[in-house]
């Protein structure tokens, strides 16, 4: 069983900054892609951001240009940095692994981390 564990999300007021961390308890070397996914009170869960593992990023157009999605295969992380924070961003964030075995592909949720944009 892959685990996902999230971390990194506060208060932070606007205009600010924070970095979300996942990591996942095998190695995301040859993963099929990672991302990051976030569901405010009341709405559905929305994609973000993905990486592929051949590095390809993209990004939802309401985060394009301040948000950035990046991994450390390393330390088997997937980091997400948010700058120019909106109240509009506060959501719980998600990360999900697609890992690829044979001709499937199967996803791994961690449990989200809260982010708070205000004032």
């Amino acid at each position: 069983q892959v685990q996902l564990v999230e971390s990194g999300g506060g208060l932070v007021q606007p205009g600010g900054s924070l970095r979300l961390s996942c990591v996942v308890s095998r190695s995301i070397f040859s993963i099929y892609a990672m991302g990051w996914y976030r569901q405010a009170p009341g709405k559905q869960r929305e994609w973000v951001a993905t990486i592929t593992s051949g590095g390809t990023t993209s990004y939802s157009d309401s985060v394009k240009g301040r948000f950035t999605i990046s991994t450390d295969n390393a330390k088997n992380t997937v980091y997400l940095q948010m700058n120019s924070l909106k109240p509009e961003d506060t959501a719980n964030y998600f990360c999900k692994l697609d890992l690829k075995q044979g001709v499937s592909i199967y996803p791994y949720w961690g449990q989200g981390t809260q982010v708070t944009v205000s004032s």
